[in-house]
């Protein structure tokens, strides 16, 4: 039976799962990084290595495809050799906003490629560095981490590529993008998961690996991770319950609307279209102890409605579902018993993202049938049923939960490799 590895490259480290045909983790590894470390190619290269190395011997000889997924917008520029050349911008690295004047008259209004964060606005930026001129190809961090294992320059995947403008519907970059002359070469794009090339001879002689072996186009965390809760058909969607709410549903239908921050990927056949919220986990870690919440919580019954009207935000302004800048937190009156104002958080959050789901629906996308759950808020039993309630679909809790497992089901999804 052969295996399947599958590389995580997150915010906080790097992770690896490799699992067999029948999606069972055979081996875990991680690499923190420190604050410093996640954002130097440098560190990035020492982690994918070294969660090579870690692989038990007998393991890495049987697995027959890998895949890596990485930070969305996370790019770097490369020379003619895959050197990077300067510093790689991170996900949420906002210095190009100056560029959005300039891209505002070329890209279609609402485009997914308005914002400071997005990976062509970055580009253009990049391209007006001192150092640029020393630069031939653009790259993603998982494009780059893949080069790594399978020497092939110029190699995206359409998930990536899309806030670089790529377009997923059609899976060819837009004519309008001609008119920023770039001089940078652009990657080539793939489908993620498909075959790109096997792993480099003297990395598979130096680690053991088959000879084989098939490095498959990456994708982006949060889509791996999306992969590995086991949502699968048209309805079915994952709330990721962290810092911050984020939902995403798979559709058969794909919506667009940047006023709400919402954008469209394409997986296989479907599309997976969702937002994000202000509120979350964030807000309840302001006024309550992890031990506070899983005893207060304990106390909470579920099935009751809470009367208390709140819209919990740790700040001022809302994106989504609600596209408000100036929208208020409302977590007034506070009663006295502390059980009944987590009771009113939680039944807040839930609403929040019942009209989100509502929003999406109301857009274009398919009817909710089902819930996955992701992120620290999975384990809240009350919180699970409140928003089960709220929904009026059942809610559980993701089949795993690791981007690494969903990178690995993404290398098995070409058997032919």
């Amino acid at each position: 039976m052969g295996l399947y590895l599958g590389i995580d490259f997150g915010t906080s480290g790097a992770r690896s799962a490799v699992i067999d045909e029948n999606g069972s983790i055979s081996h875990f590894g991680r690499f923190p990084f420190d604050i410093r470390a996640s954002g130097s190619c440098l560190h990035w290269r020492l982690a994918l290595f070294e969660l090579l190395e870690r692989i038990p011997g007998e393991l890495r000889r049987d697995i027959r495809a890998m895949a890596i997924n990485g930070t969305s917008s996370t790019v770097l520029l490369c020379d003619a050799m895959g050197e990077p050349v300067g510093a790689p911008l991170l996900y949420n690295d906002a210095r190009g906003q100056e560029m959005l004047t300039f891209l505002r008259d070329v890209a279609p209004a609402k485009h997914t490629v308005l914002s400071a964060t997005s990976s062509l606005v970055k580009l253009l930026w990049m391209m007006q560095l001192p150092d640029a001129n020393k630069a031939r190809y653009f790259l993603h961090q998982a494009d780059w981490l893949g080069f790594l294992l399978h020497g092939q320059l110029g190699i995206s995947d359409y998930h990536n590529a899309l806030k670089l403008g790529y377009d997923v519907e059609v899976f060819k970059y837009p004519e309008w993008m001609d008119k920023l002359q770039l001089s940078i070469e652009l990657p080539k794009v793939i489908t993620p998961g498909s075959p790109v090339g096997e792993l480099r001879s003297d990395i598979s002689a130096l680690y053991g690996f088959a000879s084989d072996c098939v490095v498959c186009g990456g994708t982006t965390d949060s889509i791996a991770a999306f992969i590995a809760s086991g949502a699968k058909s048209p309805g079915e969607a994952v709330t990721s319950l962290g810092s911050t709410l984020a939902l995403k549903l798979l559709s058969r239908t794909r919506v667009e609307d940047a006023r709400y921050g919402i954008y469209s990927h394409r997986l296989g056949d479907l599309w997976l279209t969702g937002g994000a919220s202000n509120t979350g986990g964030a807000v309840l870690k302001e006024f309550f102890s992890n031990e506070e919440l899983g005893r207060l919580s304990g106390e909470i019954d579920g099935s009751r409605v809470s009367e208390l009207d709140y819209y919990p935000l740790l700040r001022v302004g809302e994106r989504f579902p609600i596209n408000d800048a100036s929208l208020l937190p409302r977590m007034e009156p506070r009663p006295g018993s502390s059980v009944e104002f987590l009771h009113g958080l939680l039944e807040g959050m839930a609403r929040i993202e019942a009209r989100g789901y509502e929003l999406l629906q109301e857009l274009g996308a398919d009817g909710l049938v089902r819930v996955f759950t992701a992120g620290g808020g999975a384990i809240n039993d009350a919180w699970t049923r409140i928003r089960s309630r709220c929904l009026g679909v059942d809610v559980m809790g993701s089949v795993n939960t690791e981007a690494a497992f969903g990178s690995a089901l993404l290398a098995m999804s070409n058997k032919e490799t």
